[in-house]
């Protein structure tokens, strides 16, 4: 989380939703939540935290998407031009606070949160984790961690599908399709730009920038 803050506070200020300092405050208004909602209190207020926690979730997630269409009109856009620095670094702030957000999201959501989870009348699972399906690799009761769920972000947005872990619910599959749009979007772009950097055109980097953007973003709807 500390790393995404810091991609997110080198973005350039056309880039960022809003003021420079409002996605970096979500982050750190959610790392201070879920830091708060030990799972080990299983109360009311921890559930309380939990709604907290998840709605942070999703206004950094649509936060991150605003960024990431603005980043995506400024390459389109013909009289706009952006510096291979400047799209490397925003590039990589919006895939590493899109990874770390549905990491959390999957978390939150998976049988109830991780208190719901330790009950026995937990809700059935949104993911089917390979421990699941194979008891003898483990010792014992498993209960997946956040380390797992992270795992299924990063998978999940390299991938552009499911790999060890399925989704087994409605919105687990809906979130697992956005999250992979996002990140092959995030992609396209810096192979884009990587593309008319190693080509050194010497046209207008706005004008060649927004042509090879044009392209990108044309296959990545026919993907």
């Amino acid at each position: 989380m500390v790393a995404a803050i810091g991609c997110q506070l080198a973005l350039p200020d056309d880039l960022t939703f809003g003021p420079a300092l409002v996605v970096p405050g979500l982050e750190l208004a959610l790392l201070i939540v879920l830091v708060v909602a030990n799972p080990t209190r299983l109360d009311r207020e921890s559930t309380e935290l939990r709604l907290v926690s998840i709605g942070l979730v999703v206004v950094l997630a649509a936060a991150n998407g605003v960024t990431l269409a603005r980043l995506i009109q400024q390459l389109v856009s013909s009289d706009a031009s952006i510096s291979g620095r400047t799209l490397l670094s925003a590039a990589v702030g919006v895939w590493t606070t899109n990874v770390l957000a549905y990491a959390i999201w999957y978390w939150e959501i998976d049988r109830g949160g991780p208190i719901r989870r330790c009950r026995s009348d937990h809700p059935r699972p949104d993911f089917l984790f390979t421990q699941m399906e194979n008891p003898g690799v483990h010792q014992g009761p498993w209960s997946p961690t956040f380390v797992d769920y992270l795992s299924l972000s990063i998978t999940n947005s390299t991938a552009f599908s499911p790999t060890d872990t399925l989704p087994l619910t409605t919105r687990a599959k809906a979130l697992m399709g956005a999250q992979a749009l996002c990140s092959l979007a995030t992609i396209v772009v810096v192979g884009a730009r990587a593309v008319n950097i190693l080509a050194g055109d010497q046209a207008s980097p706005g004008v060649a920038g927004g042509q090879l953007s044009k392209l990108a973003i044309t296959c990545l709807m026919r993907v």
